[in-house]
């Protein structure tokens, strides 16, 4: 099983304003820097230039970055143990804060390429009922069990992480 991942941000301004030009030039860095990366698997991309952003039906000033990634592990040590954590902690320059989540993570069998349309929902379903098995975060984490019968199997082995920890 592979590790899916969505995040939402709200832009303080659109995409080529000043305000967001910091930001813009860093997307080439950070997306190769995670391409390069040995626990990367996919990202959607927006184009075939370094500056492209998903384009998308969400509303406006709505930026998506959504990849698969081997493991938690990997996608935890890209985002907070790589070049990327200077980026992120810069994110308030760029983005809105929000008190709803904006990170969504579930499983998918290795070679299977999820959609957009699936992300958000994983996202809403976040949002309205708290994290699952089919929708989780770093927090709130749920591991795979690599003996589930059938992706997307309501009789699969899932546990969150911290239950296993508090044994």
């Amino acid at each position: 099983m592979h590790l899916a991942q969505l995040n939402v941000a709200h832009a303080r301004a659109p995409k080529d304003s000043p305000e967001l030009a910091s930001f813009v030039a860093g997307l080439d860095p950070m997306n190769r820097l995670a391409e390069t990366d040995p626990g990367f698997v996919w990202r959607l991309k927006g184009g075939e230039g370094p500056e492209d952003l998903i384009e998308h039906g969400y509303g406006d000033h709505l930026l998506i970055t959504f990849s698969v990634w081997r493991s938690r592990d990997a996608l935890w040590d890209y985002v907070y143990r790589s070049g990327h954590l200077a980026f992120l902690q810069r994110r308030r320059e760029w983005f809105l804060r929000v008190a709803e989540p904006y990170l969504v993570m579930w499983w998918i069998p290795e070679g299977y390429e999820p959609t957009l349309a699936e992300g958000m929902e994983r996202l809403e379903r976040l949002r309205a009922g708290g994290p699952t098995p089919e929708a989780f975060t770093f927090k709130d984490f749920y591991e795979s069990d690599s003996r589930e019968s059938g992706y997307g199997s309501s009789e699969a082995a899932w546990r969150p992480a911290a239950a296993e920890a508090r044994k």
